[in-house]
């Protein structure tokens, strides 16, 4: 029932997650009429939200145990409205890492490359047996394996 992640909330976002070969996860998400602020337009909140999931879940990119990151900060940067019913991608990644802690970054990116809102952020890490005791399936957490190869993906330089 995750609002991100969750294929049977109703109303939630139902993001596929990808790792890329530059060390980053990609969400893919297409927001409906359920996520608007105003009319035809994703809620800020929202685009907030994403962008908190994936920057929070960059941390487990190519590690063996299931880490994520738990938000102590998060600062956001609103450049462009974001549409309704169009894919975006929202990008995250960890850009230092100490021993408990690390800091992020991402940025939603509309259909036409442009970024619409970037976010800088600072996370502790959490081993993921430690936030829940639900036993739950890659499948559930993480991308969906039918979805475009994750390499095929392209991902903006940062502006």
């Amino acid at each position: 029932m995750c609002f991100v992640c969750g294929l049977q909330n109703d109303f939630g976002l139902h993001a596929s997650f990808f790792e890329t070969d530059a060390n980053e996860l990609v969400a893919l998400i297409k927001p409906s009429e359920q996520h608007q602020g105003y009319p035809g337009r994703m809620h800020g909140g929202i685009a907030a939200t994403i962008l908190d999931e994936t920057i929070g879940r960059a941390i487990g990119n190519g590690k063996s145990e299931q880490l994520w990151g738990v938000t102590l900060e998060l600062t956001t940067k609103f450049r462009k409205p974001i549409p309704l019913d169009q894919e975006i991608k929202i990008v995250g990644r960890v850009v230092q890492e100490g021993p408990r802690f690390y800091d992020g970054t991402g940025e939603i990116i509309l259909e036409n490359g442009e970024i619409a809102v970037s976010a800088e952020g600072k996370y502790m890490k959490i081993p993921f047996d430690k936030i829940t005791e639900a036993v739950m399936g890659s499948n559930e957490w993480f991308y969906d394996e039918n979805m475009t190869d994750p390499s095929e993906l392209e991902i903006p330089e940062k502006q």
